[in-house]
C-alpha cells in the first residue's frame, strides 16, 4: 500500500475513535454528567479531526469542523452554556461531522443543504462570530484596530523549555491558526510568547496569503513537554518547530502592542494559563523518549494477520489432539515422560489459544456507540421522545461476532421505538413520563454473551398479533397458542402490524431477518413482554466462532460434540427413574421434577427406534430459554476443546447441528445444536433436511 494511503487509513481509524469520543462526551453533557474535562475532551476531538483533515486537503470537512470547533470553544470558555438544547444541536452537528468523514472516505455523500443549515445553527449559538479568546485583554484599541496586550509575568525558571514555530501558508489554508496554537500552548502552562515579525515585507509588497511570522514560546521547567508537542499533532510539516531546554532563565520583555510598528523589534506577549488549569506534572525525560514510551504500549495490526494466526492456532489444537490420540492408542503409561510432556503441551496450547482469542476480543462499545444517532433519527421521524440507556459497553466478544451484531441490534431498536414506545401524549395519559426509555445492555452469562434490547412502552398487543397472523395466513384461525408462541409470531417472514408502510417499518421485513442472523451465529433470541410495561428482546450468542469446549459422545456409531455450556450434569439413570408416557415418549425423574427424554440417535434419524435410556448415558441440558431436557447418548468419550468449522459454508445448513469439527483421529464430528433439538421435540415437526443429510 502507498505510504500516504496507509497514513490516510490510520487517520480515518483515529477519526472513528474521535467521533465515538465526541458522541460519548456530548451524551454525558446531555445527561448532566459532564464537566469541564468532558467539554475539553469534546473540543479536542473536533480539533483533531479538523487538523488531520486539513493535512489531507479535505476542505469541506475542515470547513464544517472549524465552525463546530468555534462553537465548542465558546462553550469551553464559558460564553455558551452547555444546556440541553445546545447539546442537542451539537449532537446533530456530530452526525453531520460523521457524514463529512464518511464522504472523505469515499463511502457516501454529504447532504449539502443539511450541512449548511447545521453550520448556520452552530454559528447562531455564538452570535455568528468566533468565540472570544480565553486570555484577558485590555479594552483599549490602538490606531490600527489591534487590542494592546499587557501582562505582568515573571522570569521562567532555569531549565525552561523553548519552542520556536514558523507556520507556513499551507497551515492557514487548511483552517489552522497560529493564535489557536498559542492559546493551546498557554493551557499547558505559563508561557512567554515572543513574536518575530522581521520577515514581514512592506505593506505594498505584502501577499495576504503569505506566512512571514515566527513565534518563540518559553515554558517553565516543570511543564509536561509531551503535552506541548501534542498541540502540533495535526499541523505537522505545515508548522516547522524547534524544541529545546534552556540552561538558564530568560528575562521577560514588556511590550505595548501585539503588532508593533517598531524598527523590526519583536513584540512580546506573555499569556497566563486559564484559572482552572491545574499545574502540569514535572517532566524529567526528553520529549522524544516519553513519546516513544507512550507509543510502545499500543500497536496497530492488520486484522488479516490476526485471522491467519488464529487459523494456525486452530491447526495446532487439532494436531495436538491427534498426537494425544496416537499416544492413547499406543497404551503408554500416564506417568511416562511422553504422556507428561503431552499434558504440558495441551496446557500450553490452551493458553496460546486463549491469548490469541483475547487479541481478537473487542468490547461491544464499537457497536453500541453507533446506536445513539440511530435512536435520535428514528425518534425525530416518529415524533417520539426517546432516551437510550446503554449498559455493559466494555463486555468483550470475538470480532467476528461483533461485526454481525450491528444489523440485528439496529432492527430491534427500530422495532422498539416504532412499535413499542407510545407517543408522548399517550404516555402521559397512561401515567408515564413523556420520554420513553430504550435499554441496550450486554453481559456475559454461562460462557456466552447476552444482548438485551428493552423498552418501557406498551408491550406486545397479543390480540392484534394473532389477528394479523390469521389475516396473513400465517396461522389457522382455530390454532391454540400460548402467550410465548403468540409473541414469537413476530419473527415469521412477512409479519408486520404496522398500519402503513413507512421508511421505518411496515414491509414485514425485520424481525425474521434478526432471527435468521442470530441463528447463523449459533445464537438464540427470546422475548418477554408485559402489556403496558414494555418488552425485552434477549439475544444469546457464543463468545467466539472459533473454538468450543465440548463433551465428545457416541450416538448410533457416530461421534458428536455437545457444547459444555449447555450441559448441567451427566448421569446413568436407574430403571425406576424413567416414566413412560404413551408408546414412544418418556420422562426422567430427577431432582424432584420431570424432564423429557430425547434419544439423540432417533432425533438425528440415525436409528429408527430409541434405545433403553437405562442402557445409555444421560446428558441433562438446559436451553437458552431455560427449558431442560435429558439427552440420551450411547457413551461419553470425554471432554475436549474443539475448533469450530462451518458446516453451512462447506456443505449446507443441517437442522439440530450447529457446526462441525475435526477430531484427533482426523474424523469429522458434528457439533450438536442443543436448543434446536429441544425446540424440534417441542414442535414435533419432522426434519426432511436432517433425514436427507443423514
Amino acid at each position: 500500500m502507498d505510504p500516504l494511503e496507509q497514513i490516510k487509513l490510520t487517520f480515518f481509524q483515529e477519526c472513528d475513535e474521535l467521533l465515538a469520543d465526541l458522541e460519548a462526551g456530548l451524551l454525558a453533557l446531555e445527561a448532566g454528567e459532564g464537566d469541564s474535562d468532558t467539554i475539553n475532551a469534546v473540543f479536542r476531538a473536533v480539533h483533531s479531526v479538523k487538523g488531520g483533515a486539513g493535512a489531507f486537503g479535505f476542505e469541506q470537512l475542515v470547513k464544517f469542523a472549524h465552525v463546530f470547533e468555534t462553537t465548542l470553544d465558546a462553550m469551553r470558555s464559558g460564553v455558551l452554556a452547555a444546556d440541553h438544547d445546545v447539546v442537542k444541536i451539537m449532537l446533530r452537528a456530530s452526525d453531520v461531522l460523521a457524514d463529512h468523514v464518511q464522504a472523505a472516505k469515499g463511502e457516501g455523500a454529504v447532504d449539502a443543504a443539511r450541512a449548511a443549515t447545521m453550520a448556520e445553527e452552530l454559528e447562531a449559538l455564538t452570535g455568528g462570530g468566533a468565540a472570544p479568546p480565553s486570555v484577558s485583554m485590555d479594552a483599549e484599541i490602538d490606531d490600527f484596530g489591534f487590542q494592546p496586550v499587557q501582562f505582568d509575568f515573571g522570569e521562567p525558571s532555569a531549565g525552561a523549555w523553548v519552542l520556536t514555530m514558523t507556520p507556513r501558508r499551507d497551515m492557514y489554508a487548511r483552517g489552522n491558526d497560529a493564535f489557536l496554537l498559542l492559546r493551546e500552548l498557554a493551557r499547558v502552562g505559563p508561557t512567554i510568547v515572543t513574536l518575530d515579525a522581521s520577515a514581514l515585507p512592506a505593506f505594498d509588497a505584502l501577499d495576504p496569503e503569505s506566512a512571514n511570522l515566527t513565534w518563540r514560546v518559553e515554558f517553565g521547567a516543570d511543564v509536561d513537554d509531551a503535552a506541548i508537542l501534542e498541540v502540533f499533532d495535526f499541523v505537522g510539516d505545515d508548522c516547522p518547530i524547534t524544541f529545546e531546554r534552556l540552561g538558564a532563565a530568560t528575562p521577560a520583555i514588556d511590550f505595548d502592542a501585539l503588532i508593533a510598528e517598531s524598527e523590526g523589534e519583536p513584540a512580546v506577549v506573555a499569556i497566563a494559563p486559564p484559572p482552572s488549569a491545574a499545574p502540569a506534572p514535572a517532566a524529567e525525560e526528553a520529549p522524544q523518549a516519553k513519546a516513544s514510551a507512550k507509543a510502545s504500549t499500543l500497536i496497530r495490526v492488520d486484522l488479516d494477520r490476526v485471522d491467519r494466526l488464529i487459523d494456525l492456532v486452530g491447526e495446532l489444537v487439532i494436531n495436538q489432539a491427534m498426537l494425544a490420540q496416537r499416544v492413547s492408542e499406543s497404551e503408554l503409561a500416564r506417568a511416562s515422560s511422553v504422556a507428561i510432556g503431552l499434558d504440558e503441551l495441551e496446557q500450553l496450547t490452551r493458553e496460546i489459544q486463549d491469548s490469541v482469542m483475547a487479541i481478537r476480543a473487542q468490547p461491544v462499545k464499537s457497536v453500541f456507540q453507533r446506536m445513539p444517532r440511530l435512536v435520535r433519527e428514528i425518534a425525530d421521524a416518529t415524533g417520539k421522545q426517546v432516551r437510550l440507556v446503554t449498559e455493559g459497553e466494555n463486555t468483550e466478544v470475538d470480532k467476528t461476532v461483533i461485526e454481525r451484531l450491528s444489523d440485528p441490534i439496529t432492527h430491534m431498536l427500530r422495532n422498539a421505538i416504532d412499535h413499542g414506545l407510545e407517543q408522548p401524549e399517550e404516555r402521559i395519559a397512561s401515567g408515564k413520563p413523556s420520554e420513553g426509555v430504550v435499554r441496550l445492555a450486554a453481559l456475559h452469562r454461562s460462557g456466552r454473551i447476552v444482548i438485551e434490547v428493552g423498552d418501557d412502552g406498551r408491550g406486545i398487543n397479543r390480540k392484534r398479533v394473532r389477528e394479523t397472523a390469521v389475516q396473513k395466513g400465517l396461522i389457522a384461525a382455530d390454532a391454540t397458542l400460548s402467550d410465548e408462541e403468540i409473541d414469537n409470531l413476530i419473527f415469521m417472514p412477512g409479519f408486520s402490524t404496522a398500519a402503513a408502510v413507512s421508511n421505518i417499518s411496515g414491509r414485514g421485513v425485520g424481525m425474521d431477518v434478526v432471527k435468521r442472523s442470530i441463528q447463523s451465529l449459533g445464537g438464540r433470541i427470546s422475548i418477554t413482554s408485559e402489556p403496558g410495561r414494555g418488552s425485552t428482546f434477549t439475544l444469546s450468542l457464543p463468545l467466539t466462532l472459533a473454538v468450543l469446549d465440548g463433551m465428545v459422545v457416541t450416538v448410533g456409531g457416530q461421534t458428536l460434540v455437545a457444547p459444555l455450556t449447555a450441559i448441567i450434569e451427566t448421569l446413568r439413570p436407574k430403571p425406576d427413574e424413567i416414566r413412560r408416557i404413551g408408546p414412544r415418549e418418556a420422562v426422567l425423574a430427577v431432582r424432584g421434577g420431570h424432564v423429557p427424554l430425547i434419544d439423540i440417535g432417533e432425533a438425528l434419524h440415525w436409528r429408527s427406534t430409541p434405545i433403553d435410556p437405562a442402557a445409555g448415558v444421560i446428558l441433562l441440558v438446559e436451553s437458552e430459554l431455560g427449558g431442560r431436557a435429558a439427552l440420551v447418548v450411547d457413551a461419553i468419550q470425554g471432554q475436549r476443546q474443539v475448533v469450530i468449522k462451518s458446516l453451512e459454508a462447506n456443505y449446507q445448513r443441517v437442522e439440530a447441528v450447529a457446526a462441525a469439527t475435526i477430531l484427533g483421529d482426523g474424523r469429522v464430528a458434528l457439533i450438536l445444536d442443543v436448543d434446536a433439538v429441544i425446540d424440534r421435540r417441542n414442535d414435533r415437526t419432522p426434519s426432511s433436511t436432517l433425514a436427507k443429510a443423514s
